[in-house]
């Protein structure tokens, strides 16, 4: 078995599983009619294909046709377009062996458009909502951007609340996505590298950055490991994350996924790199530590110390939600002198009738809600909460009535979710439920000695892991006091100076030296002066 995994996360050769040579690799012909019969054998039995060929109505010598796909183009701009080459055709002389760019693009209301000269990029245009022009006699031809059909306009995130902030949450759209980054960072510096990928999804994937900001070997790893990727399919965000994530056997996340463009913004001016994938709303983020999944976009939004406070619920809320199962197996099993007399005395009557031990009780507890939490989540949207929430409380009751579960063990497991709840990415909060777990085993085996046993190497994992070149754990490990002021404690926005040591490039500096609030120091004087004056 360990074989097997090791021969599966080993590098694959150039050439491997996933290497296609495709098929569609020749160039075009002269022939206008030879081009398009290669295109309509390729999307035969497409419905939504559509072909318009101009030669018969067009005038002599001079042949024309266009090719689209009819659910991935603006049906508006089309007709305009139809309309232009009607009347270009019957009015202008034979092309002749002319550039195709020389003769046709004056009447294109497009601004972007590109000459493609082989049939494989001739398929990849069409697919990308652009209108084929084919002309006869030129071995090329144009691909006008003409995107439309059914879109999903911007709407507020459904899987991140937003209580204070900007409502606008990512769609399925990549341009789209790209815009509402662009609205909120108004530089020439911001960069966006678009790349494609999945042999048959053709899935544009495109790498935010802004210059001088990000490192660029960030940047360039980052590139590399896209760039590795051979795959048929690219659906989602999350096969991106899985093919280029640091250690893909830990549980713990190295990249943030969101849909919120005010967070993927402010990740970006921290010197971090955003990933967006066409077809999803959600966006990933590079390089990231531990505590960056306990820090949202709205802490900043509000007051400094309001957020670290909340900063400091999320952190006991991980604790809690990953220890207090194992801790109450532990005391109640082996350590029940660590226990008030009086708490001691009423967890024993409640135990006093429950066949199961401790462990077991817990284990029996925490799947029971994993199940109920999963059925919430599938069961149709207006009845999934009114099911989770009756479920709980009818089970939970039940089996306390029926003397197999204690009342301080529902206590427990409630508190327990709850708590796993305030972690603000679920990709956090899913691994806390992994290991909790193990933990819980550990504690029903060995007690407190059983926690710490596997806390241990728990807290060696998260030192050794990397995000893009970046360490999990900093900046405590390795440790950086200038990057304190942002991490639990928060300090006021004027005092945040420069950017996270380990993340930004050569420009460090967020605003100027002498930054402070214009009503802290010498608002009296000021006043009094100005009356003075009067």
């Amino acid at each position: 078995m360990f074989r097997w995994i090791k021969k599966a996360f080993q590098p694959q050769k150039e050439g491997e599983a996933g290497q296609k040579q495709t098929k569609y690799s020749e160039k075009l012909d002269y022939s206008l009619q030879n081009n398009l019969n290669s295109i309509k054998e390729a999307f035969e039995n497409s419905p939504d294909f559509v072909v318009r060929d101009f030669s018969e109505t067009a005038a002599q010598g001079t042949a024309i046709a266009i090719c689209y796909m009819e659910g991935l183009t603006d049906p508006v701009l089309i007709s305009d377009f139809i309309g232009n080459i009607i009347q270009y055709v019957n009015a202008s002389p034979p092309f002749k062996e002319q550039p195709a760019d020389v003769s046709v693009r004056k009447i294109l209301p497009a601004g972007s458009i590109e000459n493609v000269d082989s049939i494989q990029h001739v398929y990849q245009a069409i697919l990308n909502g652009n209108v084929v022009i084919l002309i006869d006699g030129v071995q090329s031809v144009l691909a006008v951007p003409m995107f439309g059909g059914a879109r999903r306009s911007v709407e507020e995130p459904t899987s991140q609340t937003v209580v204070r902030g900007p409502k606008e949450g990512f769609t399925e759209e990549i341009s789209t996505n790209m815009t509402l980054i662009r609205r909120r960072i108004r530089t020439p510096d911001l960069k966006f590298q678009m790349h494609t990928i999945g042999e048959y999804t053709q899935t544009s994937v495109a790498v935010a950055y802004i210059q001088g900001i990000v490192k660029p070997g960030v940047v360039e790893e980052v590139t590399k490991r896209l760039n590795a990727i051979r795959t048929d399919s690219i659906l989602e965000s999350g096969y991106i994350e899985e093919f280029i994530q640091d250690a893909p056997l830990s549980p713990f996340p190295t990249m943030i996924n969101t849909e919120r463009p005010d967070t993927v913004s402010g990740s970006l001016l921290e010197g971090q790199v955003a990933i967006l994938v066409d077809g999803t709303p959600f966006a990933l983020i590079a390089p990231v530590t531990f505590f960056n999944f306990f820090q949202t976009t709205e802490d900043y939004y509000q007051r400094y110390d309001i957020s670290t406070l909340l900063r400091v619920v999320r952190m006991m809320s991980f604790f809690v939600s990953l220890l207090l199962p194992s801790l109450y197996v532990a005391l109640t099993t082996f350590q029940q002198e660590m226990i008030p007399t009086i708490l001691l005395v009423t967890l024993a009557a409640q135990r006093e009738g429950v066949p199961l031990p401790a462990l077991l009780e817990a284990l029996l507890m925490e799947l029971t809600f994993e199940v109920i939490r999963e059925a919430g989540v599938r069961m149709p949207r207006a009845i999934g909460p009114a099911i989770s929430i009756v479920g709980a409380l009818v089970i939970g009751q039940a089996a306390v009535e029926a003397g197999l579960i204690s009342g301080a063990m529902v206590i427990v497991v409630s508190f327990t979710a709850i708590s796993n709840f305030v972690i603000p990415y679920f990709s956090m909060a899913t691994a806390v439920r992994l290991i909790r777990f193990p933990f819980m085993v550990l504690a029903g085996t060995l007690g407190l000695y059983g926690i710490l046993a596997g806390a241990i190497p728990l807290l060696a994992h998260l030192v050794s892991l990397k995000s893009f070149g970046v360490d999990y754990l900093m900046p405590y490990s390795p440790f950086y006091k200038s990057n304190m002021k942002d991490l639990i404690l928060r300090v006021p926005w004027w005092a945040m100076k420069t950017r996270p040591n380990e993340k930004a490039g050569s420009n460090k500096t967020r605003q100027a030296a002498n930054q402070y609030p214009s009503g802290s120091n010498n608002m009296i004087d000021r006043i009094n002066e100005s009356d003075t004056n009067e």
